[in-house]
């Protein structure tokens, strides 16, 4: 089935609702995570990145240090 943006009513919508209903959108893919389909490649790096996690945990940057440096970034 193939729908469009007017056909939705989408078209319609402020970019703000727009915005939104991507956001619900998503949460609602990220809500089902075993069906979210990934490429061989894919799997590939996440192996990688967890052997190499594995072999030496203290070379993580938690997630607040990685946001709270990027938002820095964006403020200059």
């Amino acid at each position: 089935m193939s729908t469009t943006l007017t056909a939705l009513g989408i078209d319609q919508m402020t970019v703000e609702e727009r915005l939104a209903l991507i956001g619900a959108i998503w949460d609602s893919i990220a809500a089902e995570p075993k069906h979210i389909p990934i490429t061989e490649q894919q799997k590939q790096e996440i192996d990688r990145r967890r052997a190499a996690y594995q072999a030496d945990p203290s070379r993580v940057t938690p997630w607040e240090v990685v946001k709270a440096e990027a938002l820095a970034r964006l403020k200059k």
